[in-house]
């Protein structure tokens, strides 16, 4: 039988604190920058126990990136059942390009800290302070804090994230894509996370690559990873005995793509509308105990549901 290693739980006074900021995040109120330093040391303490590939049990629901679309992320939970009811496996990319990142990454993270076995997150493109500073997540940090003293607390919680996922040793969990230089899922859990992201390499070509038609390995006009055919996922999955690669990081129009004839990786796309503007739906994937899986599409909630706040114009980014 396996074990899976259980974090202590939280002494009750730091529980009652954490779930008072869960409450308050959930009504997207922003936290005290103290509660945001202590919610984030323990999100650190949390994640130092879980290694590079973090091993998860079926069932689980997968979902894709966010960006810091708060009131879509409600909705997810509306569709796909509260946590901790609901187990939920996130594919990164928590913020930047929204109107709310700092209540979508803290209200994750503290449900992390809250219920670590029932909350998994691993780390995306955009989980970086070189990317946050271009694409919102620092400009948002200033305009609600007036310092970068949350910006930095945030974006030292990244460096702990975990790079991949596999749920019941079949269903590989990564932001990206593959790496030329990863022939085996042994080879993520020896990578050092605990640094920004690089320019390239392994670590870099996990949260940057995409899959393409073509055959073998391309270049990626990211200018970061690189593009991977069905060739390189078939001799992947069957050398790592994966029956299937749950990935993010590209806008799916429909929510959800199964690529290449045998269907065995699957980008997954969890931001309705993206940028408030492109006009998609978006999925979570559902993995029942027998690793069925089925999409759940969802769109925005109704705008009474939401609030409308002012941002400024980030740089523009490919989709």
């Amino acid at each position: 039988a396996r074990t899976i290693r259980v974090p202590p739980p939280l002494p009750s006074k730091l529980m009652t604190d954490v779930e008072a900021c869960i409450e308050k995040l959930t009504r997207c109120e922003v936290l005290e920058e103290e509660e945001v330093r202590v919610l984030c040391e323990l999100a650190k303490n949390t994640l130092v126990e879980e290694g590079n590939v973090q091993k998860v049990r079926a069932p689980v629901t997968i979902c894709g990136d966010i960006h810091g679309q708060f009131y879509d992320l409600l909705e997810l939970f509306r569709v796909g059942g509260g946590c901790p009811r609901t187990k939920y496996l996130f594919l990164g990319d928590f913020v930047d390009r929204g109107h709310y990142s700092v209540e979508t990454f803290l209200l994750l993270i503290a449900l992390k800290v809250r219920y670590p076995d029932r909350m998994t997150l691993i780390r995306g493109n955009h989980e970086s302070r070189q990317i946050t500073q271009v694409y919102g997540f620092y400009d948002e940090c200033l305009r609600k804090y007036g310092s970068s003293n949350v910006w930095k607390f945030c974006t030292d919680v990244f460096d702990f994230l975990s790079l991949a996922a596999v749920v019941d040793q079949k269903v590989l969990c990564v932001h990206g894509g593959l790496s030329p230089a990863v022939p085996a899922v042994d080879h993520i859990r020896i990578l050092d996370r605990r640094q920004e992201v690089p320019h390239d390499g392994a670590m870099c070509d996990l949260l940057w690559s995409d899959p393409e038609d073509i055959r073998g390995w391309g270049l990626s006009p990211r200018g970061a990873g690189y593009l991977f055919g069905a060739d390189v996922v078939d001799k992947f999955n069957d050398a790592n005995e994966i029956d299937l690669i749950a990935r993010a990081h590209q806008l799916v129009m429909d929510g959800y793509k199964f690529h290449f004839p045998l269907q065995n990786i699957v980008t997954i796309w969890s931001a309705p509308n993206y940028c408030y503007r492109c006009g998609n739906v978006a999925a979570i994937l559902e993995v029942d105990a027998a690793l069925s899986r089925r999409a759940r599409i969802f769109g925005p909630p109704p705008p009474n549901l939401r609030q409308v706040a002012h941002k400024d114009v980030a740089a523009e980014y490919f989709l």
